[in-house]
Order: structure tokens, then sequence, then C-alpha cells
């Protein structure tokens, strides 16, 4: 493995810890700046209630802003959790291109009740500049418990 290979590595890592950290804590602008332009964030696997697909960074904005502001019953909040915490582990990233990866991460994500659901994400990375961006992020859901916090979370944030 080179130098330019490993440093490469930590930037997509890096990339995806902004993504985790931006998201649960609802940091728009932060979370934006790890996608490409033309960056694609879709479901896949889930049921039909859980699936979505956001292409641009524009669709994808309007998601992420969604979850704060109230859908349907003026007074349900999107999701009953105080608090959610994604906890990535297991990452395999592989390099397609010199300026393009792959990568899979299992993840973890816990609420007031502990762990609540996980999965794992299958990304794909262009390098912008210094940067490796998201350029297609599918989320996959293996399990959510069956107390989870965020049954309705999806259909509420459409």
């Amino acid at each position: 493995m080179t130098l330019e290979e490993m440093l490469a590595r930590e930037s997509i890592r890096q990339t995806m810890a902004r993504y985790t950290m931006a998201g649960d804590r609802l940091r728009l602008d932060d979370f934006l700046a790890v996608f490409t332009a033309d960056a694609i964030l879709e479901s896949e696997g889930v049921a039909e209630e859980d699936a979505f697909r956001y292409e641009g960074i524009e669709q994808i904005s309007h998601w992420i802003s969604r979850w704060t502001n109230r859908t349907g019953d003026q007074h349900a909040p999107t999701h009953q959790a105080t608090f959610v915490r994604h906890h990535l582990s297991t990452s395999l990233i592989e390099f397609t291109g010199p300026e393009n990866a792959k990568a899979s991460t299992y993840w973890t994500a816990y609420t007031d009740i502990g762990p609540d659901h996980c999965g794992y994400y299958l990304d794909r990375f262009n390098k912008t500049g210094e940067q490796w961006l998201i350029a297609h992020r599918r989320v996959r859901l293996d399990w959510r418990s069956p107390q989870s916090l965020f049954t309705t979370a999806i259909s509420r944030s459409r």
C-alpha cells in the first residue's frame, strides 16, 4: 500500500465520519458537504414504506431539512428519539480508479432504547479536489428493534 493510498483511505473514513456526525446532529451544511453535486442517496433492499431515493444535492438537502420539520400531524416529531448516534464499524474500501473508490461499511444506530436499528452502507466515492466525497450511497437496513423509535421516521420525512 502506498502513502497516497493510505491518505486516500483516511480521507474516505473522514468523509464517512463527517456524514455520520452531521446527520445525527442535523447540521445541514456539514451534511451536504460530504456529497458530490450530483450524488444519489437511496435505500436498498428495504420494505416499501422505508424506501427512498434522492438525486442531487438539492433533493438531499430537502430530505435532511425535513428531519427537523413536522409533517402530517403538526405535533408529531419525525421520530420519537431524543438522540441518535450512528456508530460505524467494519469498513472495506476498494479503489476502482485513481479518483474513484467503493466501500461497504457496517453501522448501528443507538437511541434512547439502546441499539435501535442497523445495517450497512454501500458507497461510491469520487475524489473532488483534495477530498473524497460520496457520489452514491445505498443504505441497507438489516435489523430494527421491535421498540425502534424510528418506525415512522422515513414516512414522516418525505
